[in-house]
């Protein structure tokens, strides 16, 4: 029987059981096809105490996250988004060339640049050494290491005190969500802010967005769970934006508890609609695992049919989020024959489990697909814009998620 990885009670309660599963960014060299894949239990579950979906079991974060196939350069709206919530966070807090802003699992740099062109000072924190040398390349000062009470600590004694601290999609990444937490504000200025962004459990349960469940996620947040392990901490939420990042994300405005800054209306516009879904009550997440079984059986089917007619299948965008899909749909290269990616680094591998060939996508023309399943379907409106070319031969393209869309 686990332990809650937030308040340490017994868990037993399954959000959903995904099987077996390979790590979601272990892409296979060709040369690898020949050696058996390492499987891992992908089983969420919640607490019946403090309400934290969780995964069930722990993958080392070292074996996910020391060299990371995920650039977030890649994306061109992930690096809009990034420049909105530069010039968002300059207004706001006023921040100036004397300020300071670190942020937790900073990839590329892809967003402390923004601010570094606004010629404020920032540092970056990040475990996985070849994206940094990417960070660096860009003149974004880096530490290459995991974010805990332990680094925190070792950069407060050296004189680091942030007026912002960026804490972007990397919560959920984290196995001792405590030890993260418990780093915060020791680098945090009494009046300075931290900001969370997470994917919103709320629109993942509403969405049936269980694809975004793997390994290298450990939790899946709501605001009811984060405030709890947020005071356990001494510190507040005061604010909450809603997002459209990542299928409905949410932004917490987090302080000192002794900081001096008023409640914003969304924390009580999200605290509402979260009771509202019985987010305090476990019978609410019992109904979401029979959902994705639903999906599994139509996307099967959809494929079945389209092999069936002779039509050529592909995917876009070799995403971890694809892989759960993919593995739990039990669909490999007889179904979908290649998947396009714009980033080299994935290019002539194959998807985990799947084993279906990673191409780039100058390839779409020479290869003419019937179809093209999104995978990261958050991203849909962007994919099919640049490659329209398919609609040339008649191509559709295909979401699977919350149910098939055909477009």
């Amino acid at each position: 029987m686990s332990l809650c990885r937030l308040c340490r009670t017994p868990v037993t309660r399954t959000f959903i059981d995904l099987g077996q599963q390979p790590l979601a960014n272990s892409y296979l060299k060709y040369d690898q096809l020949t050696q058996p894949e390492a499987r891992y239990p992908l089983h969420a579950k919640v607490c019946d105490s403090c309400f934290l979906v969780q995964a069930d079991h722990d993958v080392a974060a070292e074996a996910i996250f020391s060299d990371y196939a995920y650039f977030s350069s890649y994306s061109s709206s992930w690096v809009e988004h990034s420049r909105l919530y530069a010039e968002a966070m300059i207004s706001r807090l006023a921040l100036k060339p004397s300020s300071l802003v670190v942020e937790i699992a900073s990839n590329d740099g892809y967003l402390l640049k923004h601010f570094k062109a606004a010629g404020i000072d920032v540092l970056g924190i990040e475990p996985a050494a070849n994206v940094v040398r990417e960070a660096e390349a860009h003149g974004v000062k880096t530490e290459i290491a995991f974010f805990n009470k332990y680094t925190a600590g070792r950069l407060g004694a050296a004189g680091v005190q942030a007026d912002l601290i960026a804490a972007n999609n990397v919560m959920a990444h984290v196995p001792d969500l405590n030890d993260f937490i418990a780093g915060f504000p020791l680098v945090l200025k009494t009046q300075g802010v931290l900001t969370i962004e997470f994917p919103h459990l709320l629109n993942l349960i509403q969405q049936c967005q269980f694809d975004t469940i793997y390994h290298e996620h450990y939790s899946y947040l709501s605001l009811l769970a984060s405030e709890r392990a947020l005071a356990a901490h001494g510190l507040r939420v005061f604010d909450v934006e809603e997002l459209p990042t990542h299928g409905g994300s949410l932004r917490l405005f987090v302080c000192h508890l002794t900081a001096n800054f008023a409640e914003g209306a969304g924390l009580h516009t999200i605290r509402s609609k979260e009771k509202a879904a019985g987010f305090d009550r476990s019978a609410a997440y019992e109904l979401f695992a029979p959902q994705a079984q639903k999906i599994r059986e139509q996307l099967r089917k959809f494929l079945e049919k389209a092999k069936k007619d002779g039509l050529t299948v592909t995917a876009y965008g070799a995403a971890a989020k694809g892989n759960t899909l993919l593995n739990y749909c039990e669909v490999d290269s007889t179904l979908v024959s290649a998947v396009f990616d714009k980033n080299p680094h994935k290019q002539g591998n194959l998807l985990p489990g799947s084993r279906i060939p990673v191409k780039s996508p100058e390839e779409i023309v020479q290869i003419k697909p019937d179809i093209i399943l999104i995978l990261p379907w958050n991203l849909s409106s962007e994919i099919a814009k640049e490659q329209s070319v398919i609609r040339e031969w008649g191509g559709r393209f295909v979401t699977a998620i919350p149910q098939i869309n055909i477009f």
